[in-house]
């Protein structure tokens, strides 16, 4: 069983990803010690991902969605191994949008009747003062298409129309896209991490996320919140709650079409509504700190081993058995 795993040096990309290098080590390792002939690569062009082609491997695992060529284009994986007819973990280039685009998931699930936060989109000079905002203040501004908490910090959290225009100018100028304007929740936040069995067994691992407070008692689960592993990874207690996030999880993960495994963000408010945030599917799996693994741990008591042995199974079960030279299955050759 030859596996590949496939990564880009994508420490500046904004997109969700395994992580950096030493992540993608992390699983390298784990796959050795399970025992499959695996191999990491670091592509950078066109050329790169041919020559995993021309090995025709049993599974390529995705630690990125996609590799950015010198000209400007990006590569979308998923797209590339399925017109090439090789076996992929993770989802359909059409659903990885969902991920890529925070706006398009809840577009999408909204149309469905899956609650999310009321937002809208900006950018600077579109709007002229506050009654001409979608939703009303408090605000949370954040990029449309950016994670592992980039652009967000105390100053996303807006409560007049000169915050919002300054924050919605700094992000612009930083990230050079529209920038995402929700409703802002006041309640607990969670994050549910899926593994679909070959069976569609879903193995759910649900925990709740508490942000240090900052100086002005807000609770903010931001770029250095992240960068320093300052926030507190939790059980959920209350059965009752758990069980309000563990089902807006599974329809939001159903409903999208994700393919192997992902991981769904929620958000309550105080009044006790619980709301789709984003999906990330393709997530991070830095050993000792990434949600998804660390949620398994906490919620399942599952090693980082254990984690990735489940996230390879629906994968492994799609490949295809080698047919042996002039098609001589029992004869010898």
């Amino acid at each position: 069983m030859q596996i590949e795993i496939v990564t880009t040096q994508n420490e500046n990309l904004n997109e969700t990803g395994f992580g950096t290098l030493k992540a993608c080590l992390s699983v390298f390792d784990s796959i050795e010690r399970i025992g499959y002939d695996v191999k990491l690569n670091i592509c950078k062009s066109k050329r790169d991902l041919e020559g995993i082609v021309k090995k025709k491997p049993d599974l390529v695992i995705l630690a990125v969605k996609y590799i950015s060529l010198q000209n400007g284009n990006n590569v979308w994986l998923s797209e590339y191994f399925s017109r090439h007819g090789i076996n992929f973990t993770g989802s359909s280039r059409d659903v990885l949008r969902f991920d890529s685009n925070k706006i398009s998931a809840k577009l999408y699930l909204s149309n469905k009747g899956i609650k999310t936060a009321k937002y809208f989109t900006a950018i600077p000079e579109q709007y002229r003062c506050a009654s001409e905002l979608p939703v009303k203040f408090p605000l949370f501004l954040k990029p449309t298409d950016a994670a592992n908490g980039n652009g967000i910090d105390d100053f996303s959290f807006v409560t007049n129309f000169s915050e919002f225009e300054s924050k919605v100018l700094s992000l612009h100028n930083r990230f050079s896209t529209t920038i995402l304007a929700e409703e802002y929740l006041d309640g607990r936040e969670f994050t549910v991490s899926i593994i679909n069995k070959p069976n569609n067994e879903l193995i759910i691992s649900p925990i709740e996320i508490v942000p240090p407070e900052s100086k002005n008692g807000l609770r903010i689960l931001g770029q250095k919140v992240k960068n320093d592993d300052s926030e507190e990874l939790k059980l959920i207690e209350d059965d009752e709650v758990k069980n309000k996030v563990i089902n807006l999880a599974i329809n939001s993960f159903l409903t999208l079409g994700v393919r192997d495994f992902g991981r769904i963000d929620i958000r309550a408010n105080k009044a006790g509504d619980y709301f789709f945030i984003e999906a990330n599917l393709v997530p991070g799996m830095t050993y000792g700190s990434s949600y998804f693994p660390k949620s398994c741990e906490i919620e399942r008591a599952l090693t980082y081993d254990e984690v990735i042995q489940l996230m390879l199974e629906s994968g492994l079960s799609r490949t295809k058995p080698k047919i042996p030279p002039n098609n001589c299955i029992n004869a010898d050759c």
